[in-house]
């Protein structure tokens, strides 16, 4: 008599029928609660943004010919996963099913993008095929990308799905590589588990070797930045730079080539305070997602400098599926520097108007909707014309009037509106240049910066509109203008009116004012304060 199996339809050995294998009627590794055909079932975790939902890799032995078939709307690269992981598989000593493994990745609404699902998928289609027992990966989420000799690698986005897996369950055991066990181990109270191989992984969940420890998170460094003393001359901009740290406001430098402008700059990270440890993770997150390491975490505001070419999509963020941080969010609680931004298109730079006004990035796609923080400080260079050298003291300018006006017209008015310090700056001299320094250190600068930022914190949290304001440029209009007198106000209505600015710009203005305050240690803004910060705005505002 000749048996076949009712569901694959195959020819069937009556010894293997007489004499199950072992394992067999209890779900493999003993589990009597199993059934024969098991439904496994390990936890991933899908990213949108910073954002993971939970997602089940949810395997089964069908019919069919031999292969592992994934549903549940997976991009290229995670089917491409299918092949990876059945030779990963095999290379690591595992037999594979000859026949039709689905893994299906739910909920199947849901876009699923990466290499990071290839570990669910495998420890699912080993349970699948009793090779691992269903109870093994109770409670588990698992993240990495197998190589062809069943290696675990690490995937960008490890610490977002570390922060969700435990947001979704405190209990969870997360598996991951063990290049970036120490990335996930930043999430305080999360058990991580690294692992260098497929079987590597199995044999831990298997209980067959010793559960590595969670790994100890690295400490966070401060990075070198340059001292604001390198810099010669340029008192007025060195001034406006420390303003700028302090409220928090956005800077535009404007200048002849050479002046200076990008070496203060890069030095405005050294004066800003040291970024709380909330922000350093939600940064290191952002710098996880492109594909950067954790363990590099630093206290130190990041500092992003794109090349004047940079596209749309990499300035603010987007690509083909879920969008991808851009430089912008890359900036995140730091400098966003953009040199020659008067070579950078137009409809690049408008793209920045709302997200410097509401420290985020919405981007929105067909299938998702994806938000990023773009909490920035915006630095911005740029010649006063095209060949560099209107207003120059040294060198005469040879552009025609309306070329300087065609060229500064590509910073639009709406964008120059949000900028509050308009610095202009002229070369530095010869006896500046071989004299000796003329300016302060960066340490001593960034205490009069803290000190301003620490009178800023105590005031505004008595004012419930306020109590959410991180710097003074973000506070509410009405709020400032409580510690600023009435006639102080209509003499900066006055100077508004009388160069045609608009009333975005008074209430900048006013901001700037109350920063100064700050720096000078005085409760109230008076008039000096304002037309200071008046004098701020008129070189390019007046002449642009």
């Amino acid at each position: 008599m000749v048996m076949t199996d009712g569901r694959t339809g195959r020819r069937l050995d009556p010894d293997r029928v007489a004499s199950p294998a072992p394992g067999a009627d209890d779900g493999g590794e003993g589990d009597p609660s199993a059934s024969p055909d098991v439904l496994a079932r390990v936890g991933a975790i899908a990213l949108t943004g910073l954002d993971g939902a939970a997602v089940g890799a949810e395997a089964a032995v069908g019919g069919g010919l031999p292969q592992i078939k994934i549903v549940g709307l997976p991009d290229a690269t995670v089917r491409e996963a299918a092949d990876r992981i059945r030779l990963a598989c095999q290379r690591s000593g595992f037999d594979l099913p000859d026949t039709k493994v689905v893994v299906n990745l739910a909920p199947a609404g849901l876009r699923k993008e990466g290499s990071g699902f290839d570990l669910p998928v495998a420890l699912a289609v080993l349970v699948a095929s009793r090779q691992l027992a269903p109870a093994a990966v109770r409670g588990v989420v698992a993240r990495g990308e197998l190589g062809l000799d069943g290696r675990l690698r690490g995937t960008p986005g490890t610490l977002p799905a570390a922060t969700a897996a435990q947001r979704h369950d405190p209990d969870t055991v997360f598996v991951v590589a063990e290049e970036v066990a120490d990335e996930a181990a930043l999430v305080t109270g999360l058990e991580v588990v690294g692992v260098s191989s497929v079987r590597h992984a199995v044999e831990v969940l298997a209980g067959r070797v010793p559960r590595p420890p969670t790994p100890r998170p690295p400490d966070p460094v401060r990075r070198v930045v340059p001292d604001l003393a390198d810099v010669r001359g340029q008192s007025l901009a060195r001034r406006g730079l420390e303003i700028a740290a302090a409220g928090g406001h956005h800077v535009l430098m404007m200048g002849p080539p050479g002046c200076g402008k990008s070496m203060l700059a890069r030095r405005l990270p050294g004066i800003l305070p040291e970024l709380t440890p909330a922000e350093a993770l939600e940064v290191a997150a952002i710098a996880s997602i492109v594909g950067g390491r954790a363990d590099d975490l630093s206290v130190t505001p990041p500092f992003r400098d794109p090349h004047h070419a940079t596209s749309t999509a990499g300035l603010i963020g987007g690509g083909t599926g879920v969008a991808r941080p851009g430089e912008l969010s890359r900036a995140h609680c730091g400098v966003l520097f953009l040199d020659e931004v008067l070579e950078t298109p137009r409809s690049t730079l408008d793209a920045l108007r709302e997200p410097l006004e509401q420290g985020r990035i919405v981007l929105v796609r067909s299938r998702s909707r994806v938000t990023y923080p773009a909490r920035v400080q915006l630095v911005a260079a740029a010649n006063p014309c095209p060949c560099g050298h209107a207003g120059s003291t040294t060198r005469p300018c040879r552009c025609r009037p309306d070329q300087v006006q065609r060229y500064r017209s590509r910073l639009s008015g709406p964008l120059l509106d949000r900028i509050d310090l308009h610095l202009e700056l002229q070369p530095v001299t010869e006896d500046v240049l071989v004299g000796p320094s003329d300016g302060e250190p960066t340490a001593t600068v960034a205490a009069r910066v803290a000190a301003a930022r620490h009178r800023a914190a105590e005031r505004w949290p008595s004012d419930p509109a306020a109590a959410e304001a991180r710097l003074t440029r973000d506070v509410p209009a009405r709020v400032v203008r409580a510690t600023v007198s009435r006639v102080t106000q209509a003499r900066l209505a006055r100077a508004v009116e009388s160069l045609g600015w608009s009333a975005r710009t008074f209430d900048r203005c006013l901001r700037v004012a109350r920063t100064i305050a700050d720096l000078d240690e005085v409760d109230r803004v008076v008039d000096e304060h304002v037309d200071e910060a008046v004098a701020y705005r008129l070189d390019t505002e007046g002449r642009a």
